[in-house]
């Protein structure tokens, strides 16, 4: 059975695909930072748990190690853990837009650091990205939070090329905004989700390129709804 790693994976679309992923037979590990929703999920989940605040490049690699002990080696990685911030640029908070960054995009890099190594000495693995559909179509007043998917998706980009001669796929989904997520639990204006898009396609979506033989790999995938 093939390892899959997913960052933030204690609620919405990472808990959604750990719980999908595990009923397709992976052995699946859930990164987390808060150690009580961490651990519930996992026994929720009835999979492995590891603790990590994802912008602590030691937190990340014990982290990935740990889990390397409970599972074995990382065959999957899924970069999906993130933050969100919003409104004009002079009324954001530049400790938040830091920290948005920090998390969506260098956390992505530390993670992916940590895992590559091995990967890259057996030749095979895949490492999944999930960016955002305001990577390739931004709006105002998400400034910072384009910037930091910007960086995620900058950053694949690269290792597309990077890992291709050692047989490593690279993915980026860029999924619109999604309902049922806590992601925009801070949002003043309590927006509609109602015909947002249903994290289960995106999840649905994230099996499916897991599934790919490992030979096979998906460069980027857009997905939204049309009603939202």
């Amino acid at each position: 059975m093939k390892h899959v790693l997913i960052t933030g994976g204690t609620a919405g679309l990472g808990k959604l695909t750990a719980k999908k992923l595990g009923e397709a037979g992976y052995l699946v590990t859930i990164l987390g930072h808060d150690a009580g929703r961490t651990k519930d999920a996992a026994k929720e989940l009835g999979c492995a748990y590891v603790l990590a605040d994802v912008s602590d490049q030691a937190m990340v690699k014990k982290a990935l190690a740990d889990a390397t002990k409970a599972n074995g080696q990382i065959d999957i990685l899924i970069n999906n853990a993130g933050i969100w911030i919003q409104g004009d640029l002079e009324n954001n908070n530049l400790e938040e837009v830091h920290k948005t960054i920090e998390i969506n995009g260098i956390g992505a890099i530390y993670c992916t650091h940590a895992a590559v190594k091995k990967m890259k000495s057996k030749k095979s693995g895949r490492i999944i990205f999930i960016s955002s559909i305001r990577a390739q179509h931004p709006i105002p007043q998400r400034s910072a939070y384009v910037a930091s998917k910007w960086t995620m998706t900058g950053f694949a980009k690269a290792m597309q090329e990077e890992l291709r001669p050692f047989k490593i796929g690279v993915s980026i989904i860029y999924p619109g905004a999604m309902k049922d997520t806590n992601i925009f639990s801070h949002d003043k204006n309590h927006r509609d989700m109602t015909d947002a898009l249903d994290p289960e396609i995106v999840a649905d979506t994230i099996v499916n390129i897991c599934n790919l033989p490992d030979s096979v790999s998906v460069p980027e995938f857009g997905i939204e709804s049309l009603s939202y």
